[in-house]
């Protein structure tokens, strides 16, 4: 199964057999959407079954009780494993048809999938909030059984701060839990915190840092070896001749009141065992160079730690709510290979520049997109499914293939921003050398068009690109551009660089079939259309000289 992306429900696509047959997966990692900022009681309100089913939106942080939930939850009743079953008939009766209960539903159905999907060996983490996650861990202990339930992994997210009327919330929660007992785990190390490193006070002539350990085997169980050893008589933990190794290698501390002890060495100790609550990893601050601006991005460091202690190299990791690809970038990074799911085209887009970026790969050519349009019909049909906000699905898988970010799209949602845009949909960035030979920012901006066109929407346009002091214009349509619409176009003139001493037209008309067919803006090279991923060098060094991969 090679490296992939697919956009649409994950529902609908793990229960893809071609896609997803049974125990195709190696490790799960998902962080599925809720809103923990809302008023916890809102959640429990009670709901008609009547809301529109737009209101049911993944990635708007709030599920409601809509036909979908109703149809799910009696499909539950009727087709899921007995425990299952009963487990969801108890949260309903428990907590009633609310934006909870929804959630809760709406996660049992793809818990069930992700069950069937996963192999024996493997392991599944689900990142959620102290808001839901007991009620999703008896989903959990009734899909995977209470016995391959492992841990209750605790994330410090955030600083500390004040909350009203009750302590500060500051952490995440990671249910983790396994197929079977036959799991694959790979012990995970931290590093020692200052405290215990204080500990190694004594120092060789070469600089390493030891304390001493004790190497007689008095009071401990299955004995030891009476001997004396230049001069000191004991009952030792080790044979004659492995004291004398100890002893030639220099590893022997011979104490002023007449014992001998062991030298243990800092720089040879693997560091403390990971524990379930995470402080060493740290969440994503406005200056972190991983940071890509999308609402719920979490640390590739945390993703590195869950991919490494349970999965193995070549093994299959899969993200059902990959949001902005943290999880697969940490994979690939890692020497795994990777599925991702998400159900909105912007998403998809930034994980595309983000894996650009990060390791050069290419869509269609490096891993595969599956449920983007890849000609005309398949375009027209995104643009006219209204029902899934079809117009800004088109707007920002259009912008994705000429190289633009979004305007107005929050990362994570299915709706655009209406209005307010200036008549921007999308902008690339560039960057000129002015006289002095300091670099100096210029853009292009971006309309998107899935109807009818006119010589209006150029001049549109242009007068966008003279108001916000653009060098280039770029209209973007799904139907032909009329003959005057192109007359206008050319009428604008041309953007002169003189850096890099080229002229390149101010409004240029690009259609999607253009697109689809491989052709790309006219403008300068070097162009960065989002905040960029960092390079990921595998042979990047740390202080020390020791690379990085790998350590956590």
């Amino acid at each position: 199964m090679n490296n992939r992306l697919y956009y649409g429900d994950n529902l609908d696509i793990l229960r893809n057999r071609e896609y997803f047959p049974d125990e195709c997966v190696d490790l799960i990692y998902l962080d599925p959407p809720f809103n923990s900022n809302r008023d916890h009681n809102v959640l429990f309100k009670s709901e008609s079954g009547t809301d529109s089913e737009a209101q049911i939106t993944a990635f708007e942080d709030t599920w409601h009780w809509g036909e979908t939930a109703e149809s799910t939850y009696r499909d539950l009743i009727i087709s899921a494993p007995a425990k299952v079953s009963m487990a969801i008939e108890a949260l309903l009766n428990l907590i009633d048809r609310n934006q909870m209960m929804a959630y809760l539903v709406m996660m049992a159905a793809r818990l069930v999938e992700l069950d069937r999907v996963l192999k024996q060996t493997g392991s599944l983490y689900l990142h959620c909030d102290p808001t839901a996650s007991h009620y999703l861990k008896i989903l959990l202990d009734a899909i995977f059984d209470p016995r391959n339930f492992k841990n209750e992994l605790i994330w410090k997210r955030t600083s500390a701060h004040s909350d009203a009327r009750r302590y500060g919330s500051v952490h995440d929660i990671l249910l983790f839990y396994t197929k079977s007992e036959e799991f694959t785990w790979n012990e995970i190390y931290t590093e020692y915190d200052e405290e215990y490193k204080k500990r190694f006070r004594h120092k060789d002539s070469d600089e390493r840092l030891w304390t001493d350990g004790d190497l007689t085997a008095k009071g401990l169980s299955g004995g030891g070896y009476t001997y004396t050893y230049k001069g000191v008589s004991s009952l030792w933990r080790v044979p004659l001749e492995s004291m004398k190794r100890l002893d030639e290698e220099n590893r022997l501390h011979f104490t002023s009141a007449g014992g001998i002890r062991i030298k243990r060495y800092l720089d040879e100790l693997p560091g403390i065992p990971a524990q379930d609550v995470i402080t060493d990893i740290f969440p994503i601050n406005s200056q972190a160079k991983e940071r890509l601006g999308y609402p719920t991005q979490k640390p590739e460091a945390l993703l590195e730690r869950i991919i490494l202690a349970s999965s193995d190299e070549g093994d299959i990791v899969l993200d059902p709510f990959c949001g902005c690809g943290t999880t697969c970038a940490a994979a690939h990074k890692l020497n795994r290979r990777w599925i991702g799911i998400d159900i909105t085209h912007l998403s998809i887009a930034l994980q595309k520049y983000r894996l650009q970026d990060m390791f050069e790969l290419v869509s269609g050519r490096d891993y595969s997109v599956i449920g983007e349009p890849r000609a005309l019909d398949g375009a027209r049909e995104l643009a006219r499914d209204s029902a899934n906000e079809g117009r800004y699905q088109f707007e920002w898988w259009a912008l994705s293939l000429a190289g633009a970010k979004p305007v107005g799209g929050r990362a994570g949602s299915r709706k655009g921003k209406k209005g307010a845009d200036k008549g921007i949909d999308g902008i690339i960035n560039f960057f000129e050398q002015d006289d002095k030979g300091k670099a100096r920012a210029r853009r292009v901006i971006a309309q998107v068009k899935s109807g009818k066109v006119s010589v209006k929407d150029i001049r549109e346009l242009k007068s966008a690109v003279d108001s916000e002091k653009a060098a280039i214009g770029l209209f973007i349509t799904l139907e032909l551009p009329t003959q005057q619409m192109v007359k206008e176009a050319l009428e604008a003139g041309f953007y002169e660089s003189d850096f890099w001493q080229r002229r390149y037209r101010r409004l240029q008309i690009v259609t999607v079939g253009d697109l689809l067919g491989g052709a790309s803006p006219d403008m300068p090279p070097q162009h960065g259309t989002h905040q960029k991923a960092e390079r990921y060098s595998p042979t990047s060094m740390d202080s020390t000289g020791k690379s990085q991969q790998g350590l956590l």
